[in-house]
């Protein structure tokens, strides 16, 4: 049986993290990257609000360079980043118009749900409204992205049937993690009969550099083929997916998820076995699950350097170069303007809206006591 965005090639341009030049977007290459990302028949691009200048670059990149109906172009809602009234809220979706240029959305979501996040939405009244915007002809289909318990998102599909899709974080790394809950997550969905889109298939860039008893299992394999090319082809090779998202940041890693994910079919069962040994090897390694999604430094009221202490913190775990994770906590931190771990007054408000469910401030005492002295 088909489903809501079967047609979709499975590999999609996630935008929040673009390449940098001079402390900003570079458009430039953004444009090479995108024409690269048509050229070779994909068409799925993710932005958001939140996304700071993602929402302008694409329309630069994208937008006013290719027909409207070239590509699919989705965005967010972030109810609950500093939204006191359901106006504030509803305006979220005007900037987005106005900051693409898009005319309309193909795919819009509600951003980040997940306790207590999603009762912004449901005070705000965004599930109504949402849909008097698609009775408008301003977005063509539903959905939202999620970072909490399987059981909260049975509790919302239930709720909320008429939601089309949902966005989850998947990945062969949290596939079976009790905190992310990706396997339960994708499951509840399918049971709601609901497509997937997947995000951090690498796990914000972690399954990029895996471990080196991991990138030895992935490299007896496949020599040829990067370890961010088995994140991906995971999730890829699961059913009822609309399309994977990877945050590229510049034309190389564009590249490579082409070479691979162009002709994709399918994994076979030798290349599901190596990653199962793959996944075996990662839980013998405890590691902070950061993805430097950074909603805890939207609410930090210390503007504390979380994700970039994390890490730092995480290369020394991986690697145990203690010079080299103080020099990444130097250059992520105060190297961008923000204050270090030991500044943390542990109000908790970080630990709130981290959607992966870390104990921040637990590990920032240790970032402080392992980096920072």
């Amino acid at each position: 049986m088909s489903y809501l965005g079967e047609d979709i090639k499975k590999l999609g341009f996630g935008l929040m993290r673009l390449p940098q030049k001079d402390k900003a977007i570079d458009i430039e290459q953004t444009k090479e990257m995108v024409d690269l990302f048509l050229e070779a028949g994909f068409t799925y691009f993710d932005t958001a609000w939140a996304y700071e200048g993602s929402e302008d670059a694409i329309r630069q990149a994208l937008v006013e360079r290719y027909p409207r109906e070239r590509y699919q172009l989705a965005t967010k809602n972030a109810a609950w980043i500093n939204c006191k009234t359901k106006e504030e809220a509803y305006a979220q979706f005007d900037t987005s118009l106005a900051q693409t240029g898009a005319g309309y959305f193909d795919f819009y979501l509600l951003h980040n749900l997940g306790e207590a996040r999603t009762k912004y939405f449901d005070d705000y009244e965004m599930w109504k409204w949402a849909q008097e915007k698609k009775a408008e002809g301003l977005i063509k289909h539903i959905g939202f992205s999620f970072h909490s318990t399987a059981k909260e998102l049975d509790e919302i599909l239930i709720a909320h049937p008429e939601m089309e899709f949902v966005q989850l974080q998947i990945n062969y790394g949290d596939w079976d993690n009790p905190a992310v809950q990706s396997r339960d997550c994708y499951e509840t969905a399918r049971k709601h009969g609901k497509p997937i889109i997947i995000m951090e298939p690498v796990k914000g860039g972690m399954l990029a550099t895996p471990p080196d008893s991991v990138v030895k299992i992935l490299k007896e394999a496949e020599p040829e083929s990067s370890a961010a090319s088995w994140g991906v082809r995971f999730a890829a090779d699961l059913e009822g997916i609309i399309t994977v998202l990877s945050g590229m940041s510049s034309v190389e890693q564009m590249k490579d998820n082409l070479s691979y994910m162009k002709d994709f079919t399918g994994l076979s069962q030798k290349q599901r076995e190596t990653l199962k040994q793959a996944q075996e090897e990662l839980k013998r390694i405890p590691l902070i699950p950061c993805t430097t999604c950074n909603y805890c430094a939207k609410v930090c009221p210390e503007n504390i350097g979380i994700s970039g202490s994390f890490t730092a913190m995480n290369y020394l775990t991986l690697y145990g170069d203690k010079t080299m994770a103080a020099g990444q906590e130097n250059w992520l931190v105060e190297g961008h303007g923000l204050k270090r771990a030991s500044e943390c007054i542990k109000c908790g408000k970080c630990e709130e809206a981290c959607p992966q469910h870390i104990a921040i401030r637990e590990h920032l005492a240790e970032v402080s006591e392992q980096l920072l002295k």
